[in-house]
């Protein structure tokens, strides 16, 4: 598997735009991907919002066990991490997340009004690629206010969006600028928090197989038809290209085909629910 590594110039551009609107913001919301939250963590804003109050959303949260949610947002929680789960598709969840925004800045909002104060509480939304961010504050605003798309690095530019007592404002995505560990980078990969086209997707998907042969074996089975997994990655992808009729000419394997439709049906829910780390 090629070393992953994905920090475009406008990622940088991005982290120092993000440090100057700082002083502007009274509190962070920080989205994370459900499937992925550890690999979701971006050591380097942490740091950057090390003096502000930070809400974690786990984001994405249909496509994963709900067991696997309350556990990942008790460990945060544990960990110091104040945390909440949504599905950006559920309003009642949505709902919960507006009131822990206003929860987590109260005295905040105290203080202004004591001081006959009534200007808006300012959020910053913030975290990797595809996350969800952008969704998120569309479902909070209840209309789409921003600019959204199923791929890393949709949001270019800084955008503000006016709710009742709230202005969000939403940024561009951005990533670790070295992966030290690249079982957390593979996972961003899986999840389409990288650039696809900077990505080898059959080596991506071979990658992808090997692990969720381990950890969801029975999901593999029942989605692609399989009885025996007891065998190698390759001829576990050999089976998938059978099953699925990603055959070229010749009735060789046609990787390239099957490798894409692996990964789609991952970032779709179409395997099942998966958490990765």
């Amino acid at each position: 598997m090629q070393h992953l590594q994905w920090f475009p110039g406008h990622m940088t551009a991005a982290m120092r735009m993000m440090e100057e609107n700082l002083k502007a913001v009274d509190g962070v919301m920080l989205v994370l991907d459900a499937r992925a939250p550890r690999a979701s963590l971006n050591n380097k804003l942490s740091k950057l919002f090390n003096n502000k109050k930070v809400l974690y959303v786990l984001n994405k949260t249909d496509l994963v066990n709900p067991t696997d949610v309350k556990r990942t947002v008790s460990e945060f929680m544990k960990e110091g991490r104040e945390t909440v789960a949504v599905s950006a598709m559920d309003k009642k969840a949505v709902d919960l997340l507006y009131s822990r925004i206003l929860s987590l800045l109260q005295e905040k909002l105290d203080r202004n009004k004591a001081k006959g104060v009534f200007k808006p509480i300012r959020i910053m939304v913030a975290g990797i690629p595809n996350t969800g961010k952008s969704t998120i504050i569309n479902a909070l605003s209840g209309g789409k206010k921003t600019v959204t798309g199923n791929k890393a690095g949709v949001t270019k530019g800084k955008q503000w969006v006016r709710l009742r007592e709230l202005e969000l404002l939403d940024t561009p995505g951005t990533m670790p600028p070295a992966f030290e560990n690249q079982t957390l980078a593979k996972h961003l990969a899986y999840i389409g928090s990288m650039n696809d086209a900077n990505i080898d997707f059959n080596d991506l998907a071979y990658e992808f197989l090997k692990e969720i042969k381990e950890l969801y074996p029975e999901l593999l089975k029942e989605k692609y038809s399989i009885d025996d997994l007891d065998v190698d990655t390759l001829e576990l992808f050999n089976a998938i290209c059978v099953r699925r009729g990603f055959l070229r000419k010749g009735g060789e394997y046609d990787y390239e085909r099957c490798a894409t439709a692996i990964i789609d049906d991952f970032r779709k829910g179409r395997i099942g629910k998966i958490i990765l780390d």
